[in-house]
């Protein structure tokens, strides 16, 4: 005979009742009533709690003093068992975290895997924790799967509860990052239309107000045996009503069998009695019906070997907003259920179990020694015949509640007084009337508060729904202790240590750091500069001081939130022992990764080179660098190549004896590599006119460079005469370089300019000219001149129908192509052009100004004889300069004094007579 024999006929005669005979509904309702009964005869005991819920945790610190077992077996990650000792240095909520960078045997793009366990003061958990961290000759087992069997047991095609991440979230419910949960009696419908009807029918908004509202209140202060077979009965429900999902059922009976294979190897290796033990699970778990249930159940499942994935384990902070982010709970129900919880130890008397790191003051008593065992009775058959209890309305609270609601609205801006105090009272007795409530919840007086205060205007950062949050506990967020971090966070405190700032706390905090008179102070710029690089935006913010290469402020000020991102430097220390370490991983990573381009990897050098110092690393990336620059086959890294080569070869000129062998064989190696790739640059329409002109910068800046270490300039003559580009920028471009090597003179680049000008069909792509012109300057910054030039025969030239439509597209251009290289042009017009405008009618541009003809000198190279004629010390230091050895003879009647030597080297007097002009 069962307890629960009479209960069966009940729901058997329902079922016949309202279903028209015996039917599925029947075996649903008497299977609920085999797996309560199941549960209950297991000689193990188990006690079935929910996720976070006040009610179990009242349940479980009044089982713990009554039933004091020797063992107590918990549903958590089994690998997770060593940081619970390390919760006495933390304060509540934190999360026990299993963290994997370097994944084996999972896929590459899960990396890095990430889990975490929220434990909160008003759980069922932490106080099985607490009682067995504290109380002698107690021994606490953890029998859930690992960290390692969770993802084993995900599918393959993706990783495990993808975080979305356009998804907007605060910055106290990001703490635990896109980890993956594990819920400790996680219980939830997951039959979509059972949660709907319970909600309509129970006139609540969502799942947290209905748990609060018919499980968390009637079962705060019920006894043990009606907790326990609500609590089955209720799981066996939501199990046998969930979706056949075979990947969810399959994970969900695995994880049974899992523990309670577990929990067999433990009794039969301890020779403990299950009497003297407590199994503390999921409701959800609890009614579990597979073969391996009970301590005499089947030894049929074998626990796959873990995966060669190296976990690391610590605890990390965490908060109410961010276990109802991770958990789908409604916002600011973990708050209310804290709140719950300490209504529920005032009412009941139960004494809660706390830590003794975490219980400053207290006194812990001896536990009473335990009552004889009752066997239990059927309590479900009176509990679900029983009307719901109302509570008599506290109208002491609910008025407390309505002042402060009214004055918190009152400092963030609302228009709130006294009427609307009285307002949210009464609205709050209404609405819990309307939903059958005696005594307004947290929930309808948040509703009441919105109602009244808020009307359609929020004046500030927050509304009414979050003041009530707020005002009903908040969101409370943990903090991990010194002596509980990794010892990579110790060593960072530690260095830091000479600021004299709290780094634990939370807000931001300004360091002042005079390291010109206090030395001390550069080791921690060095540790912020690497912290700041490590870790998220805003952990290690500057304010004043930068650090370049070559150069060491003298003074820095820094904001620091180093509490506020507990979490993330708790993570690195998951990665290495000091923060050096972690960074040279994270520069070999970069450089080393299948996506790394000859600019990452440059990137890294520099970043080596700034940040830790020495040659060691910095040359073997920049081997690396080198290999990778060889391997590409693309110009679209050619801008931030050339930056960052001009400033590492600018460091090491000033700041070493000699050049490093890796940064020689990376010029000589670039300069065959772009000339090998000019001419299909020029052609390929992919590439932009900003990389063809990086190429060129990086050929003609390291020409000398190049030339010296063996470099052939006939292979860049050559790259240039196979190039034959047909977009005008590009076509502009090309003629910059042929000035530069020689093959096209100033005097035709300007004459092809005035053609392009003259042409009514080229008018249109003279911006795209312009721009070509623009970018040249980055390879060839001489013809500045030449860009002023012919920016300014367009504008004096083209008359204003023409002009005007081009205009914006040459205003864009030059705003999108040219902003680095407008500062030449702008300061070659300020030289240019009169500094006053009476000046302007007067002022005839340089390029229009005729040379002198002086009487008695021929008119044909007349410039050239009369500035050899006025200079002849010049004209000596010229010829010498060119290989001639003549000395000055008498020039004929009417000639200049030069013109003999003019005579005898005209191709001198020529170039001569350009190089006048072009002044």
């Amino acid at each position: 005979m069962s307890a629960f024999d009479g209960l069966r006929g009940q729901l058997q005669q329902a079922a016949a009742t309202f279903a028209d005979g015996p039917d599925a509904l029947e075996g649903i309702l008497l299977g609920i009533v085999d797996d309560v009964d199941r549960a209950v005869r297991e000689p193990l005991e188990i006690f079935p709690v929910c996720h976070h819920s006040p009610a179990s945790a009242v349940a479980m610190a009044r089982r713990l003093r009554e039933k004091q077992p020797k063992v107590v077996y918990l549903e958590l990650c089994e690998d997770m068992a060593p940081l619970l000792p390390e919760l006495r240095n933390c304060r509540l909520p934190v999360a026990v975290q299993a963290y994997a960078t370097e994944v084996d045997g999972f896929p590459v793009d899960w990396s890095p895997l990430s889990l975490v366990a929220p434990i909160t003061e008003a759980s069922a958990e932490y106080q099985v924790i607490a009682y067995a961290l504290d109380t002698p000759g107690v021994e606490l087992v953890l029998v859930d799967r690992s960290s390692d069997h969770v993802f084993q047991w995900e599918p393959r095609g993706a990783p495990a509860e993808p975080a979305d991440p356009a998804a907007p979230v605060e910055e106290e419910a990001a703490l635990h990052g896109d980890a993956v949960g594990v819920e400790i009696g996680d219980l939830r419908p997951r039959f979509a239309e059972l949660e709907e009807h319970l909600l309509h029918h129970g006139r609540v908004r969502h799942w947290s107000e209905w748990w609060h509202q018919y499980v968390e209140l009637p079962l705060g202060d019920s006894d043990h045996d009606t907790y326990r077979q609500v609590m089955l009965l209720i799981g066996s429900l939501f199990r046998r009503l969930a979706p056949g999902d075979p990947d969810k059922v399959r994970v969900d009976e695995d994880r049974e069998r899992h523990m309670w294979t577990r929990m067999r190897e433990h009794l039969a290796a301890t020779g403990t009695d299950p009497a003297d033990c407590l199994y503390v699970c999921g409701a959800f778990h609890a009614a579990s019906r597979v073969e391996e249930f009970g301590v005499h159940g089947a030894d049929t499942f074998t626990v796959s070997p873990r995966t060669a994935t190296r976990w690391q384990h610590g605890l990390i902070p965490s908060s109410h907003a961010a276990i109802e982010a991770q958990f789908g709970l409604a916002a600011g129900s973990v708050s209310i259920a804290a709140t719950t919880w300490t209504t529920n130890l005032k009412r009941t008397g139960v004494r809660p179990f706390r830590l003794a790191g975490q219980a400053a003051g207290r006194t812990v008593k001896p536990l009473p020694a335990p009552g004889p065992q009752v066997p239990p009775a059927d309590r479900l058959s009176g509990f679900l015949r029983r009307p719901p209890v109302l509570d008599a309305l506290d109208e002491a609270e609910l008025l407390g509640w309505s002042v402060e609601v009214v004055r918190a609205a009152r400092r963030n801006g609302y228009l709130a007084s006294t009427a609307d105090a009285i307002a949210v009272f009464e609205t709050s007795i209404l609405l819990a009337g309307m939903r059958d409530r005696a005594r307004p919840t947290p929930y309808d007086f948040q509703d009441a508060a919105v109602t009244c205060i808020e009307k359609d205007t929020v004046p500030g950062r927050r509304d009414v729904r979050r003041l009530v949050e707020i005002m009903m506990g908040g969101d409370r967020i943990g903090q991990v202790g010194y002596d509980a971090l990794p010892p990579l966070a110790r060593d960072v405190h530690d260095r830091l240590s000479a600021l004299n700032l709290t780094l634990t706390q939370r807000g931001v905090q300004r360091a002042l750091l005079d390291i010109a008179t206090r030395p001390e102070l550069g080791r921690c710029s060095d540790v912020l500069w690497m912290l700041r690089y490590l870790l998220p935006h805003g952990a290690a913010r500057p304010i004043m001081g930068e650090r370049r290469l070559g150069e060491r402020p003298i003074q820095e000020s820094w904001d620091l939130a180093l509490g506020t991102h507990q979490r993330a430097l708790i993570e690195l220390g998951y990665e290495g022992v000091s923060i050096e370490q972690v960074l040279e991983q994270r520069l070999r990573r970069a450089a080393y990764g299948p996506q790394a381009t000859a600019a990452t990897v440059l990137e890294a050098v520099e970043d080596a080179t700034l940040y830790l110092g020495g040659r060691r690393l910095a040359d073997e990336l920049g081997t690396r660098a080198l290999e990778v620059l060889a391997a590409e086959r693309t110009v679209d890294g050619a801008p931030e190549v050339l930056r960052r080569v001009r400033r590492l070869l600018a460091y090491y000129r000033t700041s070493e004896p000699q050049l490093p062998p890796w940064i020689g064989a990376f010029v000589t190696t670039g300069y065959a590599h772009y000339c090998t790739l000019l001419p299909t640059a020029f052609a390929d329409e992919d590439a932009t006119v900003g990389q063809v002109a990086a190429m060129l910068g990086f050929l003609f800046s390291m020409e000398s460079l190049a030339l010296s270490l063996g470099c052939d300039r006939t292979q860049l003559e050559l790259a240039v005469a196979q190039s034959h580009p047909r977009e005008p920028s590009k076509v502009a471009l090309l003629w910059a370089a042929q000035v530069h090597l020689g093959s096209l003179t100033r005097a035709e680049l300007r004459s092809r300019c005035d053609d392009l000008l003259a042409d009514p069909l080229a008018l249109p792509a003279y911006p795209r000219y312009l721009s070509g012109f623009v970018h040249a300057l980055e390879p060839v910054p001489g013809l500045t001149d030449v860009v002023v030039e012919a920016v300014s025969n367009a504008f004096g030239r083209l008359p204003d129908p023409v002009l005007l439509p081009w205009l914006p597209t040459l205003i864009s251009t030059l705003r999108s192509g040219g902003t680095e290289l407008a500062p030449l042009l702008i300061r070659e017009a300020g030289r240019t052009f009169p500094g006053r405008l009476a000046a302007l009618d007067a002022w005839v541009p340089p390029w229009r100004a005729r040379p002198e003809v002086r009487p008695g000198l021929p008119v044909a190279g007349a410039g050239g004889v009369s500035l050899l004629a006025a200079h002849p010390a010049t004209c000596d230091a010229l010829a010498a300069l060119l290989g001639c050895d003549g000395a000055w003879q008498a020039a004929g009647p009417g000639a200049g004094g030069g013109a003999a030597l003019v005579g005898r080297y005209p191709d001198t007097a020529a170039a001569l007579e350009v190089l006048l002009a072009a002044r």
